[in-house]
């Protein structure tokens, strides 16, 4: 080790590390970070719960050297996905930030065909909801307090059995679902539902509207289980709107067949009438309603 102390001995050494960091590892470690890669990057702003499509992305060159490894890379990866997060104009897009189908929050909404229509409702008091304890895919009943002006509670026929798609509270936020900025909320109390969101016919629609401008609606809970169970009351209830509204076509056939004079007064309303009565009071609950 005598040749450590010799100076002349020490200055090679130097010399050496100084030659080996600036021509192999400064050019290595410059080599690296001047090294791109191709990512996607968002140029529009995208909404959370929003379908990502092409004019809200770009394929863009950047530098490689410290790139989260989950950042997407390819445009095919991030069109048709949807946002889990709002992201903005310039973000580098993640796999944990996209999914593959709508934000649960949404996905309800996702899911209507044209024959049924979703529709809100005011909890404007606690009572009202069923004290915050509805959750979707319940089977309620709408109780509608001096219904029409005539000083009556009434169950309407047309709202005797109708599905929960989604309680929300007042933050815009569903209650039942997991919402992933609701969950990051500091509020940690439970909120309280503003809000009902029911699955409806649109003759159903115009009913809940009327009540809804009127302020008199309440919620009873009326089945909360399986799918296949709750299905039965809604069958129930589809049958029952067929009879309260008749198709265009079942008209023209009925008047087309009917050969029987009206009676002298010309009104057989009071007929229809009491077959909707009849077919209302048959509308039973479904035999398995305990067994979910």
């Amino acid at each position: 080790m005598r040749f450590l102390k010799n100076r002349t001995v020490l200055g090679v050494i130097c010399i050496m590390l100084a030659l080996l960091i600036c021509f192999g590892i400064t050019p290595l470690y410059n080599q690296s970070i001047s090294q791109k890669a191709t990512i996607v990057r968002v140029v529009k702003e995208i909404g959370s719960g929003e379908e990502i499509t092409k004019d809200m992305v770009q394929s863009v060159e950047v530098g490689s050297y410290n790139l989260p490894e989950q950042v997407v890379r390819q445009m095919d990866s991030a069109i048709g996905k949807y946002a889990v997060t709002a992201l903005s104009p310039g973000d580098y897009i993640l796999t944990s930030k996209l999914a593959a189908a709508p934000a649960e929050e949404n996905n309800y909404l996702y899911d209507l065909d044209g024959d049924k229509q979703a529709i809100s409702v005011s909890i404007k008091n606690f009572a009202q909801g069923l004290s915050g304890k509805l959750a979707s895919g319940d089977i309620v009943s709408v109780i509608a307090s001096d219904y029409k002006k005539q000083g009556a509670t009434v169950i309407p026929p047309e709202l005797t059995y109708i599905k929960v798609i989604g309680v929300t509270a007042s933050s815009g936020y569903d209650l039942n679902q997991n919402n992933i900025e609701s969950n990051q909320s500091a509020e940690k109390e439970k909120k309280l539902p503003a809000s009902v969101t029911l699955l409806a016919s649109p003759d159903q629609a115009k009913i809940l509207a009327e009540l809804e401008s009127e302020g008199n609606i309440h919620l009873s809970l009326v089945y909360r289980g399986s799918k296949e169970n709750a299905d039965k009351f809604l069958d129930i209830q589809s049958k029952l709107l067929e009879a309260l509204y008749p198709s265009l076509s079942q008209n023209r056939t009925s008047q087309a067949d009917s050969t029987v004079p009206e009676d002298s007064s010309g009104d057989t309303s009071s007929n229809d009438s009491s077959e909707t009565d009849t077919y209302a009071n048959s509308a039973v609950e479904p035999e398995s309603r305990g067994n979910e």
